[in-house]
């Protein structure tokens, strides 16, 4: 393993397919950028179609010759992502790279399409979902990852089986947030258990990025984020830097299933990737069984692993 990784790490992407959720700026945009400059094809699946296209067209200009498409993939709808996992599929029998980065963060107290609480269902429950939906053909490729992109947020929380939705308690955007994280995190470690006893060559991987300075941060209270654009360098580091443990997720050949990738500095805020431990609750099989069970229930997308 490199002492330090960094973006001139990953190995060649040639003949490679990845699509990289919440692709059109932000951590996405930097991780989708890197795997086109390193000859990856790459799917830009986003809510956004004109942004999706801005996107490419900005990664087109610092990469030549670079294959991407935009595809529409809203998270917030399972529509949505049945209809992106179908048309991917389509165009792509194979896939190297599933990175679920897209998400939201302290949204105010919402529901998505289908009538989940606005952070589980967009972060969670729509990833879930486009997973399953797209495990064939990874499934089909060998040495295939999916690579699900957390927060720290997730040490700060626990899952609500009975009450995921936040229908019988007060809302609260962090915690919320905190929950959504932590399924991502859970979501990873059954899938790669289940991986596992399938004896499939597909490996499941978590990674976080730290604290950095994205979009994301828009639902903020006001005085945190003028605390981020005022103090910005000396809380969170820039895009590209974030996106590294995910980038090293999906690509170091040295990267193991059931890993969690992060930044190695005080508190995991900022730094190099490498492997992290993740809050103790996340370890916890029985919650991730019974959220997997019912994350299944919710979407109806059953693996069949």
């Amino acid at each position: 393993m490199h002492p330090t990784w960094t973006i001139e790490h990953i190995p060649d992407q040639r003949g490679r397919v990845a699509v990289v959720t919440g692709a059109s700026s932000g951590l996405g945009f930097e991780t989708a950028k890197a795997l086109a400059r390193r000859g990856a094809t790459v799917v830009l699946a986003v809510r956004d179609l004109g942004r999706g296209r801005a996107a490419a067209a900005r990664i087109t200009r610092s990469a030549v010759d670079t294959d991407l498409t935009v595809q529409e993939c809203d998270l917030a709808s399972l529509g949505s992502v049945r209809t992106a996992a179908e048309e991917i599929h389509a165009r792509h029998p194979r896939i190297d790279l599933l990175i679920n980065n897209g998400g939201v963060m302290c949204t105010p107290n919402g529901v998505t399409r289908d009538g989940f609480e606005t952070q589980f269902g967009i972060n969670h429950l729509g990833h879930f979902a486009l997973t399953g939906l797209l495990l064939e053909p990874l499934l089909a490729t060998p040495g295939s990852r999916v690579v699900t992109v957390t927060s720290l947020a997730h040490r700060y929380t626990r899952i609500h089986l009975n009450d995921l939705q936040w229908r019988h308690r007060c809302y609260n955007r962090f915690a919320a947030y905190g929950q959504s994280k932590l399924a991502n995190l859970m979501f990873t470690y059954e899938l790669q258990r289940r991986l596992t006893d399938k004896n499939a060559d597909t490996l499941a991987v978590a990674a976080h990025p730290g604290s950095a300075r994205t979009a994301i941060m828009r639902h903020l209270p006001r005085p945190l984020r003028t605390a981020t654009q005022a103090f910005g360098p000396l809380l969170a580091q820039p895009p590209a830097q974030g996106a590294l443990p995910m980038l090293r997720a999906a690509t170091d050949p040295a990267v193991r299933g059931g890993q969690f990738y992060g930044p190695d500095g005080f508190q995991q805020a900022m730094g190099a990737p490498v492997v992290v431990t993740s809050g103790g609750q996340s370890y916890d099989t029985a919650v991730q069984h019974r959220l997997w069970t019912l994350s299944d229930s919710l979407t109806r997308v059953a693996y069949g692993i």
